[in-house]
């Protein structure tokens, strides 16, 4: 993972629910990852160990046709 990297992550929230997230990487420190969630507009703090999955997220990108 490379800081600024935009991923899809699986977590599993203290209460146990599992939500897919876009995130923007900030920093990752002893065992939690800083980042921005686009799910929530905010910075956010992630225990590395509750991250079930994760992956580069695919942009999506429009193609005009001429």
């Amino acid at each position: 993972m490379q800081y600024n990297q935009t991923l899809d992550i699986m977590y599993l929230s203290k209460t146990h629910a599992i939500s897919k997230r876009r995130i923007k990487l900030i920093k990752i420190a002893g065992n939690t990852v800083q980042a921005y969630c686009f799910t929530r507009h905010a910075k956010r703090t992630f225990i590395i160990d509750n991250i079930l999955a994760a992956y580069p997220a695919i942009q999506r990108v429009s193609v005009v046709n001429a």
